[in-house]
């Protein structure tokens, strides 16, 4: 590693990776936006569709060990630009792609370039940062890159596509990409383990297959219940990720050190991050298609009014630290995760949601993202340096997962909601054919659909219903979502221990 960097440089290291970081969490919401125009253009088919969102979660969520290896080994420094660079060329090579198949590949590439950078940053700010109070700070700034970029992507994605094409969604990245490569080679260190784990293939092949197979059957059970793809998928994740786990257990110095979830204050830290995600997810998702179905905003007004989000998560993420060193990070992270499971129940109890009491819930969910900040923190402290790479493939693939379950899990919650407010034999009672009655009942886009073949009557009539039904899911959603993270606040508390040092230079 190189020797420690002027605080100056530290510093502008950091706006390196949380630049990085925004750039790829942008990416797991910019396409939301983009999608409809991107399917007019392309007319891709409806399993084709399910590939071009779904392409880039999955190899992201399967390269993660991977890639936190190749940076023990090599150095975080190179891999993240290398991954950097497959997010360039796969941002610029949209302006080839003339067909869903190409899109698909696309999105995997980009997918690959984000597993490279994700854990990079965050075993890099380690390195950078071997000062624990410097260090927390700087987790601070990284962590609020999730909820503005989480936030940003939508907003930019909308403004570009209203300005210039779906294509644009993509092109964004680029120059971001070239600053960030030349940024990071003058400023970043290299970042290598002082002992890597030795090379084992046969593990990594197991991690990513049974990822990939994990995100897969949390999204095909979710979408369809038990069927087929999802219960093959779900063998098969048990089977790979067992076999993977027993592996990397016996080995003294396994690729991944599984071992650092035995230590309490890591595994809070990992909840924390995976109930976070699991409540963002979820609220980003619903409350997109409530802001525009029945609020009335354009799809670039939906992504301003999740501002309070975004604005909330970077101010707490900033405070977080100081906090912490006041009244523990174990109060920090149960109350990070406290506040937004009371914000879905404010969401929850509202017979009727209204935005003032959406943005009270959007607001306590920013205010969450100030855990994530100390749960990095908290995570890095209890590893060891050596082995940053393993704990920054743990918390990210916590984020992975958390995100895929607050979408699959929460939102199926609410898609279930809005089918039951809308029941088949009101429907067909209204004349409608089963296939409107199929499509109504599929989502409030299909609602609407449907109801611009009928006479405005009948139409006014489905769309209110509609929008209520959808009403009802976002409320049903907020009860669920405030017993998710309300439990977890509890049992990060009790798994938390009473008194841990985040200031600490480094773990043994």
């Amino acid at each position: 590693m190189r020797a420690r960097l002027p605080g100056g440089a530290r510093w502008w290291g950091l706006a390196v990776l949380s630049a990085s970081l925004l750039m790829v969490v942008m990416d797991m919401t910019i396409l939301n936006v983009a999608l409809p125009e991107l399917t007019a253009d392309l007319r891709p088919g409806s399993t084709e569709v399910l590939w071009i969102v779904d392409a880039y979660s999955l190899v992201l969520a399967g390269l993660l060990v991977t890639a936190s290896a190749l940076g023990d080994r090599w150095g975080h420094r190179y891999v993240l630009v290398a991954g950097l660079v497959v997010f360039g060329v796969a941002s610029v090579g949209v302006l080839l792609a003339t067909s869903p198949g190409a899109v698909i590949a696309l999105r995997a590439l980009l997918g690959v370039g984000g597993a490279m950078i994700m854990p990079a940053t965050l075993s890099l700010i380690r390195h950078l940062f071997p000062d624990g109070r410097e260090r927390a700070l700087a987790l601070g700034i990284w962590g609020s890159m999730a909820g503005v970029g989480a936030a940003l992507g939508p907003i930019l994605g909308g403004l570009m596509v209203e300005l210039f094409s779906w294509h644009a969604a993509f092109l964004i990245n680029v120059p971001v990409v070239l600053v960030a490569v030349v940024a990071a080679l003058a400023l970043l260190p290299r970042g290598r383990a002082a002992s890597p784990a030795p090379w084992d293939a046969v593990a990594l092949v197991l991690s990513f297959v049974g990822m990939v197979a994990l995100v897969l059957a949390i999204k095909e059970l979710a979408k369809h219940g038990v069927e087929a793809t999802g219960v093959v998928a779900a063998a098969v994740a048990v089977v790979a990720l067992g076999t993977f786990g027993r592996r990397t257990l016996s080995q003294e110095r396994p690729i991944l050190e599984l071992r650092l979830l035995g230590r309490p204050q890591v595994g809070a830290g990992v909840l924390t991050a995976l109930a976070t995600m699991v409540g963002m997810a979820a609220i980003l998702l619903v409350g997109a298609q409530w802001l525009q179905a029945v609020e009335g905003h354009s799809p670039l007004m939906a992504g301003v009014a999740l501002l309070p989000a975004a604005v909330a998560g970077v101010l707490a993420s900033l405070a977080a630290p100081a906090i912490a060193e006041r009244i523990g990070a174990r109060a920090v992270l149960a109350a990070g995760l406290a506040a937004p499971g009371l914000g879905f129940l404010a969401l929850g109890l509202a017979s009727e949601p209204s935005y003032a009491v959406f943005a009270v819930t959007l607001t306590l969910i920013g205010v969450g993202m100030g855990a994530l900040a100390i749960g990095s923190a908290v995570i890095m402290a209890g590893t060891p340096t050596d082995r940053t790479g393993s704990a920054a493939a743990i918390e990210e693939t916590a984020y992975e997962v958390g995100t895929t379950l607050g979408v699959a899990v929460l939102g199926s919650l609410a898609a279930l909601i809005y089918r039951d407010a809308l029941p088949v034999g009101d429907l067909a009672g209204s004349g409608l054919s089963a296939g409107d009655v199929a499509a109504a009942r599929d989502s409030i886009g299909g609602a609407e659909g449907v109801a611009g073949t009928l006479d405005p009557a009948a139409a006014a009539d489905l769309v209110a219903r509609a929008q209520a039904a959808l009403s009802d899911a976002l409320s049903g959603m907020g009860v669920a979502g405030s017993v998710v993270l309300l439990a977890a606040a509890g049992v990060v508390f009790a798994l938390m221990p009473r008194r841990v040092d985040i200031s600490g230079v480094d773990a043994h």
